[in-house]
């Protein structure tokens, strides 16, 4: 099992999941995050950067644990999927079951909760049984943002097609067979986890908010991928649907909890996905 650092928030956990590296293609989707000028915030350094100033990022899901349920947030690629766009990720067989099943066996898992229905973030919500994708969680209900179903459902033609056959292979699936919750975007999914509309990078997308005991941590979804949109929160990626919406949800997230005591997991950090969020001049760093 590839391990990482089990995140605690009062009586809950968060456990990161890993699949795979995910650096070179969260790099190429940070265009304006050059080596030379994500080099000049040091605190990046050695966790988030490599020595030339490359990104480092990961893909992976988060497992969070509290109430005495188990929630699976944003699973991944998954294997099997016939991508075309990110030839990377395309027809992957990773660990990422065995990483999971050594927490929570598949059929444990509870909910199953997507931040937002781009290919990276649903994958494993199925797997392929001969011909057919079949859902992996059969125990599980799936929460999916009402307004992130309803976008995909239409097949965007602006969005990659790797997305679009995501949501094909991973989402309806799912649906069809009666599991999926269409909620609301600030919908609570347990007393102590409930969702914050985040949208712009897709229009349907949430961050999530878990409360314990008095403590707090966020889980971004891809409102930002990497720690250097901390410090230059207007980076953004062209992947985002409304650009200037996007920047206004992730100025909004980081806002509402800086200087918080806050913890705040990034759901493409490399390790340590989590940290203390603190303003840094204009922006904001990670304290880890």
């Amino acid at each position: 099992m590839t391990k990482f650092s089990t995140i605690a928030v009062g009586q809950a956990t968060i456990t990161p999941i890993f699949e795979a590296d995910g650096g070179s293609v969260i790099e190429d989707s940070l265009p304006m995050a050059t080596p030379e000028e994500v080099q000049k915030f040091d605190w990046l350094k050695p966790h988030y950067l490599e020595d030339d100033g490359r990104l480092k990022a990961n893909l992976q899901a988060m497992l969070v644990q509290v109430g005495g349920k188990n929630i699976l947030i944003d699973p991944g690629v998954g294997d099997d999927k016939d991508l075309t766009d990110i030839p990377e990720w395309a027809n992957m067989h990773t660990d990422f079951m065995k990483n999971l099943s050594a927490l929570c066996p598949p059929e444990k898992v509870d909910f199953v909760l997507c931040t937002h229905m781009h290919c990276d973030h649903v994958g494993w919500n199925t797997v392929l049984q001969g011909d057919k994708w079949q859902p992996t969680f059969p125990n599980a209900q799936y929460i999916f943002s009402e307004t992130e179903f309803n976008y995909w459902e239409t097949e965007p033609q602006n969005e990659l097609a790797d997305d679009r056959a995501g949501f094909a292979a991973a989402v309806l699936p799912v649906y069809e067979a009666g599991l999926a919750r269409l909620v609301p975007d600030d919908y609570r999914v347990t007393p102590e986890v409930l969702l914050i509309p985040t949208p712009g990078h897709t229009p349907g997308h949430v961050s999530v908010l878990i409360e314990s005991d008095g403590e707090q941590a966020v889980i971004s979804g891809d409102i930002l991928h990497h720690p250097c949109e901390l410090a230059r929160p207007e980076w953004g990626t062209p992947y985002d649907t409304d650009p200037e919406r996007a920047t206004k949800s992730r100025t909004m997230l980081l806002e509402s909890f800086v200087d918080t005591g806050a913890i705040f997991v990034g759901s493409h950090f490399a390790e340590p996905v989590a940290g203390k969020l603190v303003r840094d001049g204009k922006g904001y760093k990670l304290v880890v």
